[in-house]
């Protein structure tokens, strides 16, 4: 379960929070004026959610590839090919 701590309390006590945090994973929730603005976890649970977030940047990156691929699939390398030959020929002029 998450604790809630301010900064001025964290900084009294910044030893006994962070024992508590990496040797029984409590993750504390920051505050400034009774604002949540930060978050103290274990590194293994920063770790998960950095894993989790490229996981899902590379599932959207795979599925805008698979929906190029499909889009561009009626048309073949050469067409491909001579349009870019055209927009060449164009730049040049």
């Amino acid at each position: 379960m998450q604790k809630i701590i301010g900064v001025t309390e964290l900084q009294r006590n910044f030893r006994v929070v962070f024992d508590e945090v990496v040797q029984k994973s409590v993750p504390y929730v920051l505050t400034r004026g009774s604002r949540p603005e930060a978050a103290l976890i274990p590194y293994d649970e920063f770790l998960r959610i950095q894993e989790s977030q490229e996981r899902a940047v590379v599932a959207r990156f795979d599925r805008l590839l698979a929906r190029m691929a499909e889009q561009n699939a009626p048309y073949g390398e050469e067409e491909v090919a001579e349009d870019i030959a055209a927009v060449q020929r164009e730049r040049v002029i």
